[in-house]
Formats: structure tokens, sequence, C-alpha cells
């Protein structure tokens, strides 16, 4: 076991083709996040899986009980790996996430997934707030266009400013590559 968590980040049905609110990029994304899932298991990094269920009224998606609120296949949790359901945008809030991280002496955590905006800046930025050393593999992580005050903003935009963001001031932002190369993943 090691001192670094891998937290793979809402990698669900529903963000991919067929699903309710597919993601622009998910399918490349979750085999970036599929190839770092499988270093952490052979390093003995934790590898811990964040799966969102919405409980509002009339959800859009990752409604419970629901196929699409399930785990995708390309980062589906081994039987030992903890996966933990969560409600809000940050991961932290209202789970045992902490706990988890404490208990394990994690300093490192690693972060994969869904969406760029919204939970990926969320547990990166509370990560940090939390004192881990926080990296985020920018080519395994995917979302999709927005707008604001009539302005569309291309997904590819949005990720973009969001990894800009965090690498300013709260996290490594790397590659799947360059992480490996990294780790000796190569």
């Amino acid at each position: 076991m090691t001192d670094t968590a891998l937290i793979v980040v809402d990698i669900q049905n529903d963000y991919f083709s067929g699903g309710k609110w597919e993601l622009e990029g998910v399918d490349a994304a979750a085999d970036n996040a599929a190839r770092l899932i499988g270093a952490a298991r052979e390093r003995g990094d934790t590898v811990i899986h964040i799966r969102h269920e919405t409980l509002a009224p009339n959800a859009p998606f990752f409604v419970p009980g629901t196929e699409g609120a399930q785990l995708h296949e390309k980062a589906r949790n081994l039987a030992d790996e903890l996966v933990i359901v969560k409600h809000f945008m940050n991961p932290y809030r209202e789970t045992q996430l902490r706990e988890v991280l404490e208990h394990q002496g994690i300093k490192r955590v690693v972060v994969v997934g869904n969406m760029s905006h919204m939970c990926i800046d969320a547990v990166t930025r509370a990560s940090d707030d939390f004192g881990y050393a926080t990296t985020v593999i920018h080519d395994a992580c995917a979302t999709h266009d927005l707008a604001f005050n009539q302005v569309k903003v291309p997904a590819a935009m949005v990720h973009a400013t969001f990894m800009a963001a965090l690498q300013f001031g709260y996290a490594k932002v790397l590659s799947a590559d360059e992480y490996l190369a990294q780790v000796g993943h190569g």
C-alpha cells in the first residue's frame, strides 16, 4: 500500500453514448482513466470510486436504481475497492471520503473522471484545502458545452478553462502519459 489514492469520479453510464447526459470525449477520457486505474492497482495505490446519485425530484440523470447511475464498465471497481455514493458535487460532503483517506495514511490524491467543471473542480479544490498533494489527469476527464448569457462555450474551452484554473493554484495537471511516466508505468 502506498500513500497515494486514485479518486475515480463519476465515470457512470449516463455520461456515455445512450445515456441521459453524454459528455464530449468521454470514451477517450475513460480509456485513459482505465489505464490509470490499472497502473494504480499494480503500484498498490488505493483506488476509490465515486458514484453520484441525484436525489432531486425529476432528476435529469443519475437517478438512483437506474442503469445510468451505475459505474461504466471501463472504470468498474474490483470487489475490494471502495465505492462512495455521493449526492453533492463535492465527494467529501456528507461521505466518508476524508475519513478513508486519513485512515489509510494518504498524502497524495490523483483525480480522474467527470465533469471537469463540476465534480472534478470540487474534489480537486477540496483535496488541496485538506492538504493533499493533488494531481488531475486532464485527458482522463470530460465535460460538455455550457452556455452563459447567450454565449455558447464549447466543451474544449470549458475543460481548458477549468484545467488552467486548477493548475494555477490547486493541483498539478498532467496528461495520463506524463503521469504514468513519472510513476514508472510509461
